[in-house]
This record gives C-alpha cells, structure tokens and sequence, in this order.
C-alpha cells in the first residue's frame, strides 16, 4: 500500500497540471480558431460582415464617405476647368447634396449590397496580404462603381452638373498606412497556433481526467476552470471593444465601428458562452448527481437487507 502512495501523490500532481493547463489554453485556443477560420477566412469574413450592408448608420458612413470621395473629384475638376477659362467653377453646394440624397437611396439596393460584399471581399484579401507581407501601405476600396450609378442617376433626374461627375478610380482609405503594423506579429501567432493550441487543450484536459483518482471532483473543477475562461474571455472582448471605441478618430462613427466589432466578435461571443453555460451547469450538476445516487444506494441496501432481519426475528 506504502509502494502506491507515492504514485498515486504523482498521478494527482500531473493531473492537476494538465487541468489546470487546459483550462489556461481553452480561451487561447478560441482566439487562434477565431482568427484562422474565421477572420483569416475571406469568404467567411465577407459573410459577416454582409448583413451590416442594412445597418442604417453604416449606410450613413458610407454615403457620407462616397459622397466627399466624388466632390473632391468635381472640386479637382472644377479648378482645372476655372484655370483654362479664368472664370470660377459652379459652387459645391449645388450638386453636393444630390450626390449624397442619390448615394444614400443607392445604399438601400440589391446592388449596393453586391458592391459591399466585393468591397469587403478586396479590403479583407489586401488586409491580409498587409498583415502576412509585411506591406504597410494603406488599404482602401474603389468607389468607382458607385460613382458611376450615382452619375447616371443624378443624369437621369437632369441634376446640374450631373455630367461633371468623374467615373474613375478613386480609393476611399479604411485603414492608413502603418495602421496595422503592430497587430502583424500577433495575428501570425494566431494563425500559426490555430490548430495545435485547440489539440493541446483537449489533450491536456483527456491526460487530465484520465490520471485523475478522483474523477468525478476533476470534472467538476475542469467544468468551472473551463468556464471561468470563458468568462475572461468574454471580459476581454468587451474591454476590447471599449478600447477599440475609444480610440476612434472624431469623423468615425461609433455606432458603426461598434456594429463591425460586434460582428467580427460574434462567434467568439457565442462561443464563450456556451463554454461558460456547459462548464457551469456541468460543474454545478455532477455534484447533485452523485447526492441524489447515495441515497437511492442506501435505500436499495436497506430494502435487501430488511427481509432478511425480519427473518431472524421470527420465533
């Protein structure tokens, strides 16, 4: 009995361990399958962020940047055309406001919402190529689909100047250069762990409960590890947001920037609490279980055990 003592005090020790290491590796492990699959992933970045094409504050953003993206255009074309004539241009004012009216009815259209999701499709594929290559220039998508609905149906509303309106390539900046920079090493770590942080954490939970001599207390504290993991995470995530929010310059909205971060997060989100759920209901259950079985024991001895001195009793 002395010879297993020892043996056993190791078994607990390494148990401990490895529990307590996947419950450590169980929130990284979300992170890297989140950024590998998920935000790594362009096709499924592209469909997370689709349904914000609806999102009224976004398609405010949108005609708002459009709509200085194209008059910057015209003013560019309007001192040229002051300079050869040495007369002025037509005001600002006058078409400014068609441009935006015709740019925020063009948000709420089928097409619209093909050019989103092409517009995402390309910011997420030169994100990545920054992120991987190393590239620090800035990433931007071309307005010059919508410039060319838009003219056409200022044109077809006979709006003055309609016809000045350039239909060209022109980048509207979603992130500056050196924007990304620092996020490059920790985004190639995710990427690389994706895979093996998710198997080393279920391993170390399955070597875990194996080597453990109580096995019902193991899975009760895996359970509440795992969930109190998954309520940091949760944690970090709204931290992140508000730091994120933060740190928006002034001419950003936040309820869009908010609605982005929101839909990048949901799966982690979601994920997280499911884990803490699961990790709470498991470790708060299996205890009760292992109540409620005791006495259905002692009450199925007793039953066996009552004919026989009811015998014994009998003269």
């Amino acid at each position: 009995m002395s010879r297993m003592r020892p043996w056993a005090m190791l078994r607990n020790v390494l148990s401990a361990v490895l529990l307590t290491a996947a419950c450590a590796l169980a929130p990284l492990a979300s992170l890297s399958l989140w950024a590998r699959y998920e935000i790594g992933d362009t096709d499924a970045y592209v469909a997370t962020m689709a349904p914000l094409a609806s999102y009224d504050p976004v398609q405010n953003d949108v005609a708002t940047a459009v709509t200085e993206a194209i008059m910057t255009r015209v003013d560019q074309q309007e001192e040229r055309s002051a300079g050869d004539t040495g007369g002025p241009g037509p005001p600002r004012h006058s078409v400014e406001a068609f441009v935006h009216d015709a740019v925020r009815s063009f948000t709420g259209t089928r097409t619209f919402r093909t050019a989103w999701n092409a517009a995402n499709r390309a910011t997420h594929q030169a994100v990545l190529r920054a992120l991987r290559t190393g590239d620090d220039g800035k990433v931007g998508f071309d307005i010059a689909p919508i410039s060319a609905h838009v003219k056409a149906q200022l044109m077809a509303d006979s709006v003055p100047f309609a016809k000045r309106i350039p239909v060209e390539h022109t980048d509207v900046t979603v992130l500056p250069a050196h924007d990304h920079t620092m996020s490059r090493k920790g985004f190639h770590v995710l990427q690389v762990t994706g895979v093996w942080l998710p198997a080393a954490s279920v391993a170390c939970a399955v070597l875990g409960l194996l080597l453990a001599l109580r096995r019902r207390r193991a899975v009760v504290a895996t359970a509440a590890g795992l969930a109190l993991g998954a309520g940091v995470l949760l944690a970090a995530i709204a931290i992140g947001r508000d730091l994120a929010l933060g740190d928006l310059p002034s001419d950003v909205s936040r309820a869009s920037a908010g609605a982005v971060y929101d839909a990048l997060t949901r799966t982690l989100r979601i994920t997280s609490w499911a884990v803490l759920g699961t990790g709470a209901v498991v470790a708060l259950l299996t205890p009760l279980a292992r109540q409620a079985r005791v006495p259905a024991a002692g009450s199925r001895r007793e039953a066996q055990g009552a004919p026989a001195e009811t015998a014994s009793r009998r003269p």
